[in-house]
């Protein structure tokens, strides 16, 4: 039996499994402390009291918190790779073990507004790159959103909806890969909502410059999510609710970005409380390139860097996040005031649920993928596990 600290070598080689006895134990959905994982050929096999475990197996005893991998639902690179600049499975493969590292074991490429051709070149990738290095589905966000909310998309190449996109989105689907399209749902003929809903594709609601009124709408017609929440979208004023207030009024599921400057934490905090659904929103990271790479990248044929902490183009303007899952739960802990469990829930099951990631993503449960972390008291990543192995 180990000694508690971070000396964790177990691995899903280990001759009939092995066990793990966290400090503190959270499922994805509520705490189990005081329960030991068994872990054997990369899935999770039993629960059980600590004080259950048979004696003549091996046992890892850490002084950690234990909980799932974490699942970003809107990731557009990492490593040093945009997934736009090279839509390819190697850059998957960089990108993923980039966010690996950081704690994210399930995530979404997300290929953001560009030519239908090189759309046609990232659904290939996620295809051929589905299950592994931690993708999980694929995330297209535009080319149909309104070029009055594009924020770092390129005007150029927003156009709109068409066959292609259509045909991509049934690709993916025939595929099995679950997929999220952002778009604004004013800017689509009618009917494309619906279609794409009955493939199963999660409609998302983001780069909308849409009404409180036409935002009804939307959801009527099946959107059933809103992407990265407060940006890029139509405010909530005296007179109308915009997309913002529909959105809380909504059961609909809504993503946000927590890193402190592309929502504040007061606004963050507020709009939590106001959700009629507060089950249902869940944290991205919309990381770029830097996370877990250098401090700038080109996108559209212009320098990103990173500045104080944040992401920002030539003008100084917010092109997307550079932050990663962990530090976004604790910000959401330390600065928003939520509980850890909430925290962790928003990073872990709630995003799994809003795509039906299925059994064990998400969630420690017996029978499910052991990809899990082992969190420092600080909440920090101190060890990642990805099928039953430290990484």
């Amino acid at each position: 039996m180990s000694e508690p600290g971070r000396q964790i070598t177990g691995g899903a080689g280990d001759e009939g499994g092995w066990w793990l006895l966290p400090d503190r134990l959270f499922d994805g959905t509520r705490w189990r402390n005081g329960c030991a994982l068994h872990i054997e050929a990369g899935r999770i096999t039993a629960i059980i009291p600590q004080g259950a475990i048979p004696s003549t197996q091996t046992v890892v005893r850490t002084a950690l918190l234990a909980c799932p991998g974490f699942v970003d639902l809107q990731v557009n690179g990492g490593g040093g790779v945009m997934f736009n600049n090279d839509p390819s499975p190697e850059a998957l493969a960089i990108i993923g073990e980039a966010h690996r590292r950081l704690g994210t074991t399930a995530w979404l490429p997300t290929f953001i507004t560009d030519t239908a051709d090189r759309l046609d070149m990232a659904v290939d990738a996620v295809i051929a790159t589905m299950g592994r290095h931690g993708v999980a589905g694929m995330h297209i966000e535009g080319p149909h959103i309104n070029v009055a909310r594009k924020g770092t998309h390129s005007a150029e190449l927003i156009r709109p909806f068409d066959a292609r996109t259509m045909a991509s989105a049934r690709r993916l689907r025939e595929a099995g890969v679950p997929t999220m399209l952002t778009l604004a749902p004013e800017c689509v003929p009618d009917g494309v909502i619906t279609e794409l809903r009955s493939m199963g594709v999660v409609v998302s609601a983001g780069h909308t410059a849409a009404t409180g009124c036409e935002t009804e709408a939307a959801l009527e017609a099946g959107v059933n999510c809103f992407t990265h929440l407060h940006n890029a979208m139509t405010p909530m004023t005296s007179r109308d609710p915009g997309v913002v207030g529909s959105a809380l009024d909504s059961a609909a599921w809504c993503g946000m970005i927590v890193d402190g400057f592309h929502v504040s934490d007061a606004t963050a905090r507020i709009s939590l409380r106001a959700r009629k659904r507060p089950d249902r929103t869940f944290i991205v990271s919309d990381a770029m390139a830097t996370v877990g790479g250098p401090d700038s990248f080109v996108l559209y044929r212009e320098t990103i860097r990173v500045e104080g902490g944040r992401l920002v183009n030539r003008s100084g303007s917010l092109a997307g996040a550079h932050v990663d899952m962990a530090r976004s739960v604790a910000r959401l802990v330390r600065a928003i005031g939520l509980p850890l469990e909430r925290a962790l829930a928003m990073a872990t099951s709630i995003p799994a649920d809003a795509m039906g990631l299925g059994h064990g993503i998400g969630r420690l449960e017996v029978g499910g993928k052991a990809d899990l972390l082992l969190l420092e008291h600080d909440l920090s990543v101190a060890r990642v596990f990805g099928d039953g192995q430290a990484l």
